[in-house]
């Protein structure tokens, strides 16, 4: 058995195919592996599994590197592109013939139908039978695949750090192809050649990648390499316990950040305690994560996504926000200019505390900058009757006479109106809060009043008394 790389210097690596964009279970891979790096004071390398050439695309990769700077998963030295290594594949799978590890297959794709019907007829797994498995001689120009010549004795066994103890039987290990005909790399070469010369010395991946492990062991042990320490982590399911699919939230990275309006900070903590805890600790700074972050506690039971609990956690992380970050981040979402900024930062404590998303975060500064009159939702028209637009016009007045237009100055003036009229302060904050925002909710009416100055709001008052809406 070949030595383990426990002993060296950590080295972690995220190798996705660009075939698509950056996925939630992908990501949650990522920071594990960069978390492990951080924490043991190694390197996180990223690679580009780009052997597909026909299904890779610049724009998935673009957006893999994309979301990964957006969740602040820096990798070490440059991103590497596995297509760049076919030549030392190649080489590799030549010394595995040199060495009697593996062998040219020349059976035909007929050929190997035959097997699969025959495999399928006798209700048995199909397994490669190849009759050129010991031949020696060779078939001239004939094309030919390189396949490793898998054990067929014993047992494989891989002592996973999340799955515990697993173990295989060689029979069931199949004589896979290590070179295609056209001297192409498969994945499974590929892979292990490229941990191997990076020097990677822990494989964390999804747990559908345990089956390969077993046949990518074969390779490290027939080259007599160091095996990395295999930690397979377990999927992420819906809430309802089945795969998890776009109706659950598997959804790309950009669309948590562009559609759901979700910060990074909120995205990478409710990632890292899916599937992973440090006791009763929710709310887990990067920092923290750094600190904490080991495999013993990364569960071996799948993961529920919870939408809702991502939301609440977004929710948590905006109201930690600075206010002129998430000012920049809404600002393209309302339009604004530059010199409007200044008033939606200062209108930011009050809203941040009512939003669980940027989108809701934008929803809730609308009024703010809403041209006159405004355009008044169904539920906000239907609060302004015949006796609150009275209500309205005795607080026009009395807001009018107001000198000290500050929290203090307005809430005093309102409150005056409500007990002249017999009435608790809510019934008259109501339709106030209507004529002034056109919805039903928002900041604190005496915090809107001050937002939107004396002018704005005695302008958006008047409007209501004048024109009864619909």
């Amino acid at each position: 058995m070949s030595a383990s790389r426990s002993s060296q210097p950590v080295v972690t690596r995220f190798a996705p195919s660009p075939t698509g964009f950056l996925h939630i279970g992908g990501a949650r891979t990522a920071l594990f592996n960069w978390l492990f790096a951080r924490h043991h004071g190694g390197k996180f390398l990223l690679r580009i599994e780009d052997t597909d050439k026909v299904r890779s695309t610049k724009e998935a990769i673009d957006a893999i590197l994309d979301g990964m700077h957006w969740l602040g998963l820096d990798w070490d030295g440059h991103e590497y592109y596995q297509s760049q290594f076919w030549a030392r594949h190649a080489e590799v799978a030549h010394k595995l013939l040199e060495r009697g590890h593996a062998y040219r297959c020349y059976m035909t794709s007929e050929e190997l139908a035959q097997q699969r019907e025959k495999a399928q007829a006798e209700r048995r797994p199909f397994r490669i039978n190849s009759p050129w498995r010991d031949a020696t001689d060779p078939q001239g120009d004939k094309p030919f695949v390189i396949r490793l010549k898998a054990p067929r004795d014993g047992e494989t066994v891989i002592e996973d750090r999340v799955q515990g103890r697993v173990t295989v039987q060689n029979a069931e290990l199949d004589d896979f192809i290590l070179l295609r005909s056209d001297g192409s790399p498969t994945y499974m070469l590929a892979v292990v050649v490229d941990d191997h010369d990076m020097g990677v010395t822990h494989v964390i991946r999804g747990d559908d990648h345990l089956n390969n492990a077993f046949r990518q062991l074969a390779i490290i042990r027939a080259m007599g390499w160091p095996e990395p320490v295999y930690a397979h982590v377990p999927l992420i399911h819906g809430p309802d316990g089945a795969k998890l699919s776009k109706r659950h939230g598997a959804l790309g990275v950009d669309a948590y950040r562009d559609e759901l309006g979700m910060l990074p900070e909120a995205v990478d903590n409710y990632l890292l305690r899916l599937g992973w805890g440090h006791g009763d600790d929710e709310i887990i700074s990067r920092e923290q994560a750094i600190e904490w972050f080991d495999l013993d506690h990364v569960g071996k039971s799948p993961s529920r996504f919870d939408f809702k609990k991502l939301e609440n956690l977004n929710g948590h992380y905006i109201r930690e926000a600075d206010d002129g970050r998430l000012a920049d981040l809404i600002a393209p979402q309302l339009g604004l200019a530059d010199e409007q900024k200044e008033l939606l930062v200062r209108a930011m404590p009050e809203l941040k505390a009512r939003a669980h998303t940027l989108h809701q975060l934008g929803e809730g500064a609308g009024f703010l900058f809403a041209s006159r009159p405004l355009d008044l939702d169904e539920a906000a028209s239907g609060l302004l009757t015949e006796d609150a637009r009275s209500l309205l016009a005795a607080a026009h007045q009395a807001l009018a006479n107001v000198d000290d237009w500050s929290h203090g100055g307005t809430e005093q003036a309102i409150r005056a109106v409500a007990d002249q009229a017999g009435l608790k302060l809510g019934k008259l904050a109501q339709p106030l809060r209507a004529a002034l925002t056109g919805r039903t909710t928002s900041p604190g009416i005496f915090d809107v009043l001050v937002l939107l100055g004396k002018g704005e709001s005695l302008a958006r008052i008047e409007d209501q008394i004048l024109e009864p809406t619909e």
